[in-house]
C-alpha cells in the first residue's frame, strides 16, 4: 500500500483538543551522575510510576538497577542504594501496575526475579528478591505484567519460549508458548490480555491466545523488518515500527482481524535505530521515539481513513538511549499535561523528564475533555479467575480529584440512567495518602519547570483530599448551562479553527512563494 505523507496525513486533519500539543523539558525534574547501561539490547532500561523510577545501571561482578524517587532532583550518589541480586547483566524491568512497590526483572543469568521495594525507598542494596523464577535455559531478555489480572507475569528469552508465571505459584510456569522459531523481540497485550502479539525474528506478527498458546493469525514473511508491535487497545488494530526493504525506518498499521497487509504504511528516515511506539488510549496519541534519536513525533490515531494524523515533532539534540513512561495518574493535570517520558541520555548521564501538555490559556478546574476515565491501579481478575477464561477490561478511574476506580462496564451511563445524576465514583480512602519516597513535604523539588504544585501522584494532592469535604456541596449545587450557550461556545471555538487554518495555510503558500522566488 502506498504511504502517506506527513503533509497529506495534516491536510486531512481536523483541529482537535490534540492538535497543538507541545513538549517541554522538565529542566528542574533532572537526574544526573547516572551510570547507565551499556547493554546492546534494544529495551527501554528504565520503568516509572508515580512513585519510583527505576534505571538499570552498569556494574562489574553481576546486573543492577538503581529505584530513585520520583522527586529525586539533581546528582544521584555513586553509592546510592541499588538492587543487585542479579548475577549477570540486568536487560528489562517492570513496574508492577496494580503495585507500586513491586517490580520484576530479567537478566542474562537466565532468571527473571520481582522484588518489594520499601515504601520510603531503598535504605542498603537488596539482594534478596521476593520471588525467584527460573524455568528458561538461556538470557531472559523481556518481561510484561497482564494488564488486568493481578500476579500474572510474561517472560521470554534467547530460548524461543514464552512463559506465563503466576507470581503465588512460582515454582513453574502456567503456561508455556513454544510457537516461535527463533528470537521473539517484542511483546504486547490487549486491553483485556486475552490477546498477545509478538513480533519474531523471522519478520512474523503473530496474534496468540496466551492460556494455550494458539496461534489465531500470522502474518506473511515479506520484506519487511518488524522491530516492535503495539495493541492500539480502543481501534482494534496494531501498530509495528520497523524498516522496509529499502533500509527506510517506518511504521505501519495493521487490522487486527486480518495481518496478510497493513492498513497504512509510512516511511520515516533513514535511521539505523529501533523506533518505539508508546500509544495513549485516552487521547488517542501515538508517539514514536527513536534508539539514538533526539527527536519524537507524535500523531493522532483515528479508526477512519487516513487512520493517521501527523500532530508535530519534538526535537533535541540529545539521543536517548531509553524512555520511561509516567502512568495516567501521575501526571500534573493542574497544567493539562496529557503524557511525560523519562529521557535516559547516556551522553550525558542524564535522566531528563519531557512533559507534553495541551496549551490553554485557563486552566482552571478539570479538563474533561482531556481526561477521560483512565484504567486504574486495581486489579480487575484474579489469576485464577484469568487462568479459567473470564476476560474483562481494565478498572477505570476518574482522574478528577476525589475519585476512585469504577468498573470499566460502568464507566458508560446506562441507557435507564439519569445523565445529571451519574453513578458516583468511589472517594478515595485516606490511609492511601502516603508521604512519597524520600520527600520532604514542606519544600518538594519541581519535576517541571514551572509545575510548583506537583506531587507525585495527583491522588495526593491537597486538592485531591479538600474535594472530598466539599463534594455534597458541589453536587448540590451544579453550575447551570443553558444548551444555547453551549451551542454560542462551540460555533466561536469552531470560527476561531477555521481562521488558525485559514492563517496557517496563507502562511505555508508565502513560503512556498519565497522558496519559488528564490
Amino acid at each position: 500500500m502506498a504511504g502517506v505523507t506527513d503533509t497529506e496525513m495534516s491536510q486531512c486533519h481536523s483541529c482537535g483538543a490534540f492538535h497543538h500539543v507541545i513538549g517541554k523539558v522538565g529542566v528542574k525534574g533532572r537526574c544526573h551522575g547516572l551510570s547507565i547501561t551499556h547493554s546492546v539490547q534494544d529495551n527501554q532500561f528504565c520503568a516509572v510510576n508515580p512513585r519510583f523510577i527505576a534505571v538499570v545501571t552498569e556494574c562489574a561482578g553481576g546486573g543492577a538497577f538503581i529505584v530513585i524517587s520520583v522527586r529525586h532532583t539533581g546528582r544521584v550518589s555513586p553509592l546510592h542504594p541499588r538492587v543487585c541480586g542479579h548475577s549477570a547483566r540486568v536487560l528489562d524491568v517492570k513496574w508492577d501496575p496494580f503495585n507500586d512497590l513491586r517490580i520484576a526483572s530479567c537478566s542474562e543469568d537466565c532468571t527473571v526475579k520481582v522484588w518489594n521495594i520499601p515504601p520510603n525507598g531503598l535504605k542498603d542494596d537488596l539482594t534478596v528478591p521476593s520471588v525467584d523464577l527460573l524455568a528458561h535455559g538461556r538470557r531472559v531478555s523481556l518481561i510484561e505484567w497482564h494488564p488486568t489480572a493481578r500476579d500474572l507475569l510474561l517472560s521470554s528469552a534467547y530460548d524461543c519460549k514464552v512463559f506465563v508465571w503466576r507470581l503465588d505459584t512460582p515454582e513453574v510456569p502456567v503456561c508455556v508458548i513454544n510457537t516461535h522459531s527463533e528470537l521473539v523481540v517484542c511483546l504486547s497485550f490487549n486491553a483485556d490480555g486475552s490477546l498477545l502479539a509478538t513480533v519474531c525474528k523471522d519478520k512474523k506478527i503473530r496474534i496468540i491466545e496466551p492460556r494455550t498458546g494458539r496461534v489465531l493469525q500470522e502474518s506473511c514473511c515479506g520484506s519487511r523488518k518488524v522491530s516492535r508491535i503495539l495493541f492500539l487497545w480502543d481501534l482494534k488494530m496494531l501498530v509495528s515500527t520497523g524498516n522496509s526493504c529499502w533500509n527506510q525506518r517506518q511504521f505501519a498499521l495493521w487490522d487486527l482481524e486480518d495481518l496478510s497487509e497493513p492498513l497504512l504504511e509510512e516511511d520515516l528516515d533513514g535511521g539505523s535505530g529501533v523506533i518505539f511506539p508508546f500509544y495513549d488510549a485516552d487521547t488517542h496519541m501515538l508517539y514514536l521515539a527513536g534508539k539514538g534519536d533526539g527527536n519524537i513525533r507524535y500523531y493522532e490515531v483515528s479508526a477512519e481513513r487516513p487512520f493517521i494524523h501527523f500532530l508535530s515533532e519534538y526535537r533535541s539534540t540529545s539521543p536517548q538511549r531509553g524512555l520511561g513512561v509516567m502512568p495516567k495518574r501521575g501526571l500534573n493535570i493542574s497544567v493539562c499535561e496529557v503524557f511525560r517520558f523519562y529521557r535516559l541520555l547516556t551522553v550525558k548521564h542524564l535522566l531528563e523528564p519531557l512533559s507534553f501538555c495541551v496549551p490553554r490559556t485557563r486552566c482552571e478546574g478539570f479538563q474533561e475533555d482531556i481526561y477521560p476515565a483512565t484504567a486504574a491501579n486495581e486489579p480487575a481478575l484474579t489469576a485464577d479467575e484469568w487462568l479459567r477464561g473470564q476476560n474483562k477490561g481494565p478498572l477505570m478511574m476518574s482522574l478528577r480529584p476525589g475519585a476512585k476506580a469504577l468498573d470499566s462496564t460502568e464507566a458508560e451511563t446506562p441507557a435507564n440512567q439519569d445523565a445529571e445524576h451519574p453513578p458516583d465514583i468511589i472517594a478515595l480512602d485516606s490511609t492511601e495518602a502516603e508521604t512519597p519516597a524520600n520527600q520532604d513535604a514542606e519544600h518538594p523539588p519541581d519535576i517541571i519547570a514551572d509545575l510548583q504544585d506537583w506531587t507525585e501522584d495527583d491522588t495526593e494532592s491537597y486538592d485531591w483530599i479538600s474535594s472530598r469535604t466539599c463534594s455534597d456541596l458541589s453536587r448540590a449545587e451544579p453550575a447551570e448551562v443553558s444548551c444555547h450557550q453551549i451551542q454560542n461556545l462551540q460555533e466561536q471555538l469552531e470560527q476561531r479553527d477555521e481562521k488558525i487554518r485559514q492563517l496557517e495555510l496563507e502562511l505555508k503558500n508565502m513560503r512556498n512563494h519565497m522558496r519559488a522566488s528564490f
